[in-house]
């Protein structure tokens, strides 16, 4: 376990007065819908009684919205849980698993914590290379953790790269696609990850509560996954791992679409202006799928992501530093209100002018 590296979140507070411009966690900047939170009120009166264990209301509700079998569906306290759960019940001393060079750090403690061996593909472009991926493979391989779209970088693999993957996968490797961000992409070419799933035993699809619906402290995840998967993994999970308030509001967010279809807008628009307005300034910003944006720096002194990362915070700015994940040289921006965001272009415009 000493050789666990523990999960370091974006940094939240600053020290001294005044507001503060905290764009270094993804959340979404419009917040829960009234919905979610009202009905988190009214499960908050039932604290006394344990949650259903069996996530029925949830699970069910999940069906219907993407027309899947709710035998199909496990939940868990976050995405981080299903990684964790599906480690635990495939991994073990003597196995590897690989994810890609950038990809979420969590997928490594989860192996780790399964005693078995992570291995890190190499990426192309910052994204994901099937190819490398394929290299990586030995008779040991038990899983790929593939996050699409990726955080950190925010690239994408399209559909055919995915089952491109998969197919030349051998049958006894799992494949986990987290799509953490699905709902922010708006590219023709992504699929999550349902159609994989539903055509073999060997893939799960992993989504989350925390980023569009805006329910980040309620800790609700869910898988999709093959029935003899989800059975394995419903045998170890904790019994009572989701709160009643956190599943009535999960199933709340999901009634309202309209509230979603406005937080997707809001990012689509100012993730495409602060993209080319960063681009314009001398940025080179990827192309982004997610609710952020990946900002580049230089190496020279003065220019540094550590410089530019020092320069937002006197502005009480905080974006997320991305050492750990392999990237000292860059920092990430969650897309949110807009004068958060002006408030981020005139500072890093300021920065580049200096």
């Amino acid at each position: 376990m000493l050789a666990v590296d523990p999960y370091v979140p974006g940094r939240s507070k600053l020290k001294g007065t005044g507001p503060v411009i905290k764009l270094s966690s993804n959340e979404t900047p419009l917040g829960p819908s009234p919905l979610a939170v009202h009905a988190y009120r009214d499960a908050a009166a039932q604290l006394d009684r344990y949650p259903d264990g069996a996530h029925t209301h949830l699970r069910e509700t999940l069906a219907k919205a993407h027309g899947l079998d709710p035998a199909c569906i496990v939940c868990g306290n976050g995405s981080d849980e299903l990684f964790h759960i599906l480690a635990q019940a495939y991994l073990g001393p003597g196995d590897e698993a690989i994810y890609t060079e950038h990809g979420f750090l969590v997928y490594r403690i989860a192996i780790l914590a399964a005693g078995a061996t992570p291995v890190v593909a190499p990426e192309r472009n910052l994204t994901a290379d099937v190819t490398a991926i394929l290299n990586r493979v030995t008779p040991r391989t038990r899983a790929v953790f593939i996050a699409n779209p990726n955080n950190p970088t925010g690239t994408l693999l399209s559909a055919d790269e995915v089952r491109l993957l998969r197919n030349a996968l051998p049958d006894n490797i799992l494949l986990v696609l987290d799509a953490a961000y699905a709902e922010y992409v708006n590219s023709n070419g992504y699929e999550p990850g349902f159609e994989l799933v539903a055509a073999g035993e060997n893939t799960i699809m992993t989504r989350t509560f925390s980023k569009i619906f805006g329910l980040a402290a309620a800790r609700v995840g869910w898988a999709y996954a093959p029935a003899a998967i989800a059975q394995a993994m419903n045998q170890i999970r904790s019994p009572f791992n989701l709160a009643g308030p956190s599943m009535a509001a999960a199933v709340a967010a999901l009634g309202d679409m309209e509230h979603i279809a406005r937080a997707k807008a809001h990012n689509a628009e100012w993730r495409i202006r602060v993209t080319q307005e960063l681009r314009g300034m001398g940025y080179d910003v990827p192309e982004a799928h997610a609710n952020f944006v990946l900002i580049p720096f230089g190496a020279e002194p003065g220019r540094t992501a550590q410089d530019a990362d020092d320069f937002l915070v006197s502005k009480r700015i905080i974006l997320r530093q991305l050492g750990s994940y392999k990237l000292p040289h860059a920092l990430r921006m969650t897309i949110g209100l807009e004068g958060e965001n002006r408030a981020v272009l005139e500072a890093l415009r300021e920065f580049a002018q200096r």
